[in-house]
Formats: C-alpha cells, sequence, structure tokens
C-alpha cells in the first residue's frame, strides 16, 4: 500500500499540537512500537536527531509497564513515590513533549508488514473492542520495535481463585488505580521483581506476612564480575532489603507455593521447601493465611510482531525466546531495530541505552550520517554489555527448576482459558506421543484461547517436552518460538477491508488524556 494515507498522521499528531510533515503521505522516518523506557529513549533520541517519528503505545500515556502511573482521574499527587528512578523518566517525558514526537496512543498495533527495504506498514486498532474501534495503518522508512515482555506463570492447585494475581499485575494495581489486591498478600514466585513488588505492597499499607523465593540469592555470588559492574542495581536491592527489614518481612528462600486454598477467593496458601531443581520437599508444608497472593516466576520477552515478519530468535539464559540482534541492535531484517526486554529482561536502564543506542544507528542508517558522537555511541555499547551480562546472569540464578511440574496434580487446570488440566496434557503425551507444545495444543486445546498460550505456553510446553512429563527447564521451549499473525484480535471486518483506503477515526484523543501533569495530592491506598 505504498500510497495509503496514515488518518494517525492528522488526527493524533494533531492532538498533542505537533506539527505534521508537509505530505501526510509521506511515511514517518521512524516508527517506535512500545513507550515504555525503550521506546521513549529510542523516540527521543531519534527525533533528536532530526528524524520525523511516531510513537505507538497500548496505553493512554507513556511508560510502559515500568513506569505506570495513575491516570488523572485518581488526582494521585506523588507517582514518583512509587518508582524508583523517576527523574529519567521525567527527562524522557519533557523531552518528548519538546521534540515535536507524534504519539499515538490508545493503538493497539496487531501487526506490521515489510512492503519493501524501507516501506513498512503497520496495522492498528484504536478504542477498546467494539463499535468505536476503528483501524489505522502507519507507515514509516524504519521500525524500532519496544514491546516489552509479559510475566511467565508457573500453575499450581488453586491458582484460578480469586485473589491470586500476578506479581506484576499487583504492582500494575498499585500503581495505575493506587489499590491494593489485599490487605494481607503474599508474595511468591521468582525474580527480582518480587522485591520491588512487596516494598510497593508493605510501603502502601498492605501486611506481607511472607515473601517466597523459589531460587536462592546466594547464586549471585557465582557472577562476580557482572555484579561488581553493576553497583546501581546492589543499591536498588539494598532499598528493597532496607523497606522490607523496616515492615518485618523475611524472604523465604527456595521455598514455593504449591498450593493455594478457599472456596469463593484465596484464603490461605501452602508453602513447601524446594531442593535445588525445585521439586517440593515431603514434610517441609506450613500453611499461611491471606486473602490476595501475588506470583510471578519471571518475565518473557514479548516477540510477537518480530516473529511474524520472520526475524531470527536466541535461547536466553533462562530458557525463553528473545530476539537475536546486531551490536547496534538490528534485528534479522534491515531496517527493523529493537531494544528493551525484547531482546533479554535486565531492566529500565538497559531498556533506555539500548533504545538510545538503536535510534542512533537508525538515524544513521537514514540520513547516511555517522552516528556522532562517536564516543558516547562507544559508551552506550560498553553500558549495554555490562548490563547484559547481569541481565543473564539474572536469568541463570532464577530460571526455573525442571521439579516444578511436581506441584501439578492430574486436576489442576493449566490452559484456564480452555479449562485444560494437566492430566489431559500428560495423557496426550504418554498415549498419544505429543513431544512439544504445538502437538499437545491441537491434542487437548491448551493455547488456543483468548491468550493464545501467552499464560500457559511455558507451562504446556514443559509439560510436554519429556516423556516422563517432568522436563528440565533447559529442555523446554526446544521449538521455535510461536508464530503468531495477529499479535492482537482482530475483528474479521477489518481483515476484510485491508485492501480498502484507511478509515478515518472518530475523534482524536482529547489532549487531557495524554500525559499528565505533575499532581498535588494523594497517597496509595
Amino acid at each position: 500500500m505504498p500510497d495509503s494515507t496514515s488518518d494517525a498522521h492528522r488526527t493524533a499528531g494533531a492532538s498533542e499540537g505537533h506539527e505534521l510533515p508537509p505530505d501526510a503521505r509521506e511515511p514517518y522516518d521512524l516508527a517506535v512500537i512500545g513507550a515504555g523506557p525503550a521506546g521513549l529513549a529510542g523516540a527521543v533520541t531519534a527525533a533528536e536527531h532530526g528524524l520525523s517519528v511516531a510513537l505507538l503505545d497500548s496505553a493512554r500515556q507513556p511508560g510502559g509497564q515500568f513506569y505506570r502511573h495513575p491516570a488523572p482521574a485518581t488526582r494521585a499527587a506523588r507517582p514518583e513515590a512509587l518508582h524508583h528512578d523517576w527523574p529519567a523518566f521525567a527527562d524522557l517525558r519533557d523531552r518528548l513533549k519538546a521534540g515535536g514526537v507524534t504519539c499515538l496512543f490508545d493503538h493497539h498495533v496487531w501487526t506490521v508488514a515489510r512492503e519493501a527495504e524501507d516501506d513498512w506498514t503497520i496495522h492498528a486498532l484504536t478504542e477498546p473492542p467494539g463499535d468505536q474501534q476503528h483501524s489505522v495503518r502507519v507507515r514509516a522508512r524504519a521500525i524500532l520495535l519496544a514491546t516489552g515482555s509479559y510475566e511467565r506463570q508457573l500453575p499450581f492447585p488453586g491458582w484460578t481463585l480469586p485473589g491470586v494475581v500476578g506479581a506484576g499485575g499487583a504492582q500494575a494495581m498499585l500503581k495505575s488505580g493506587l489499590v491494593l489486591p489485599g490487605r494481607r498478600v503474599v508474595v511468591a514466585g521468582s525474580g527480582p521483581l518480587l522485591l520491588a513488588v512487596a516494598g510497593s505492597l508493605v510501603t502502601a499499607g498492605a501486611e506481607v506476612p511472607a515473601l517466597v523465593e523459589a531460587s536462592s540469592y546466594f547464586r549471585y555470588t557465582r557472577h562476580p564480575r557482572a555484579l561488581a559492574a553493576q553497583p546501581r542495581k546492589l543499591t536498588e536491592g539494598a532499598h528493597h532489603a532496607e523497606a522490607l527489614l523496616r515492615h518485618r518481612v523475611r524472604p523465604r528462600t527456595r521455598h514455593a507455593v504449591t498450593e493455594a486454598h478457599g472456596t469463593d477467593r484465596v484464603e490461605a496458601v501452602t508453602v513447601s521447601r524446594l531442593d535445588h531443581e525445585w521439586h517440593p520437599i515431603p514434610g517441609t508444608e506450613r500453611r499461611i493465611d491471606c486473602d490476595a497472593l501475588a506470583v510471578g516466576h519471571g518475565l518473557i520477552p514479548q516477540i510477537d510482531l518480530a516473529t511474524a515478519l520472520g526475524c531470527a530468535t536466541r535461547r536466553t539464559a533462562d530458557g525463553t525466546h528473545a530476539l537475536a540482534l546486531s551490536p547496534l541492535q538490528e534485528t534479522s531484517l534491515r531496517g527493523l531495530w529493537s531494544a528493551g526486554e525484547t531482546s533479554g529482561v535486565g531492566g529500565a536502564q538497559q531498556a533506555m541505552a539500548e533504545g538510545e543506542l538503536a535510534a542512533l544507528a537508525a538515524a544513521s542508517r537514514l540520513t547516511g550520517r555517522r552516528p556522532a558522537p562517536l564516543p558516547h555511541l562507544r559508551s552506550l555499547r560498553r553500558s549495554r554489555d555490562r548490563m547484559n551480562a547481569f541481565a543473564d546472569a539474572m536469568a541463570v540464578t532464577h530460571a526455573p527448576g525442571p521439579g516444578w511440574t511436581r506441584w501439578l496434580t492430574d486436576e489442576t487446570d493449566v490452559c484456564r482459558c480452555e479449562e485444560v488440566p494437566a492430566g489431559r496434557v500428560r495423557e496426550a503425551v504418554t498415549e498419544y506421543g505429543a513431544r512439544d507444545a504445538r502437538s499437545a495444543k491441537l491434542l487437548t486445546r491448551a493455547g488456543m484461547g483468548w491468550c493464545q498460550g501467552r499464560v500457559c505456553g511455558w507451562a504446556v510446553s514443559c509439560l510436554a517436552s519429556s516423556p516422563d512429563t517432568a522436563p528440565t527447564h533447559a529442555g523446554a521451549q526446544t521449538s521455535a518460538p510461536d508464530r503468531r499473525p495477529l499479535a492482537t484480535p482482530v475483528p474479521l471486518g477489518v481483515l476484510a477491508d485491508l485492501t480498502s483506503p484507511d478509515r478515518q477515526p472518530a475523534s482524536p484523543p482529547p489532549a487531557s488524556d495524554l500525559p499528565p501533569h505533575p499532581p498535588t495530592e494523594g497517597q496509595p491506598s
């Protein structure tokens, strides 16, 4: 569709008060998908180097999951109280407002098409599903993918009870809605996110009777060089530990929640001690009363848009799939860069460094000028490499052990969308020869629901990757990553209209719904 017009050029950009390109039919130089730390850093850097930039995100304001903050309607006074390094976000937000970037918030990108080497089309939907939803196409000469990650969930008996939420979900409730998932919240799973979640909850007034970490923090000591190169991470860890110590929350390492109890909602959990492969040790079970459980076992890169285009991937240290990138953040497809957690989970600072690096590389390619200043570019690469080393150490330390599948009874739902229990997946393996997630999916419907396997995919892969249904984490996900042609649900009418002119959105989002100004009053409740 080389002649198609992006309606977004004329609407959302105008709503932000930015100047539009002289010819609305001209593609943007760079389209950035995702307005978290990596996307924000990439967008403002590219704009400051003279590129016309469109920034798309499904949220109504910038920041992504990491800098998620309350909507203006909450009248929150100090959103920075729930964040680390808020000044870094404030700087990016201010540069975004001043830099002439066309912000297309509330745009849900469902696919990206490569028309030619320097001609890309982004297909997105605006507004929530319903009659007011509109289809939008945005053209660009290059793409920067900064779509982040989503939580990895390992099921256990009772995990579908009301009151059981993702660890990241609990933090999102607090950051965006200023609400707690409960008054007495057990935080469990594995990964550094748990420390941040528990610290935020107790600071906001919740009681955290237990912080249950399946791995051991002492495993970090096996990577002294990576630790020594990241004093900032150690400071963050000490900050969280201080908050937990002040509220008398003692982390319980090498333990896991192996069952949740309750009828209408969770009322208690069973915590078991684990051996080094995450097998529960019989006789160590302990019941803890609670009215909410926040649980998560790490993050999985969100790479649907890239894998649909055929981008090369690599296995991370904890067994997930991430994008394989060049030293300057370019994917295996020329003209498609990526930054942030799509190439491995390493935190906001790493994401911002990668976003800036990718934008400098894209600006150099599109303008024909050498990236400048070169010393800054080299410094960014060194910083990024040090943070990558720490990210690898973090992934190895918190990688799920193979014994976690022992938590599951045959009756435990693994795929909650299609209500497929573990016993049916095991039957598909032992009776019908399933050896990977795809064959298990075809035999059981696990992964065919609304989430398209994003919640259950890891668990099904683990169950299906070994004949005795007790796979190692390194053996999980041995098959290629899923290739989904549609990254989000799309109405059939949108697909039918692909060859017709773009639809005009009913109205641009009001300026009041766009990035909020610093509020003046309020505390999380």
